[in-house]
């Protein structure tokens, strides 16, 4: 919890100095080196349900950094080891929708 706690604090420190992006994720780096994405992810969560913080810029950097830290591979593996599925064309995406409606 304290290393959550202080990745948290690396978070809201370089927000409200009006770093963005890589620029705040290298901030929260420096300050705690042995932070992973997974726990700036975490920590970012952790900052977005506190309460105490309202100002919503800074609420928008930290999801902002959060939804690309999360949709980065590997970050939160599922575990799912499966080969991935064949890329579908619009079209046929198109027509599995209709299929679906009708």
């Amino acid at each position: 919890m304290k290393e959550k706690k202080r990745v948290y604090e690396a978070l809201v420190d370089g927000a409200m100095e009006g770093l963005t992006g890589q620029a705040l994720y290298d901030f929260v780096k420096t300050r705690c080196p042995k932070a992973t994405s997974k726990k700036i992810v975490r920590a970012s969560l952790l900052a977005l349900t506190d309460p105490h913080l309202r100002d919503r810029n800074i609420l928008d950097v930290i999801y902002a950094l959060a939804i690309k830290h999360r949709l980065d591979e590997g970050v939160l593996d599922d575990g799912d080891d499966e080969e991935p599925d064949e890329p579908v064309s619009s079209s046929q995406a198109a027509n599995q929708n209709i299929r679906r409606l009708s």
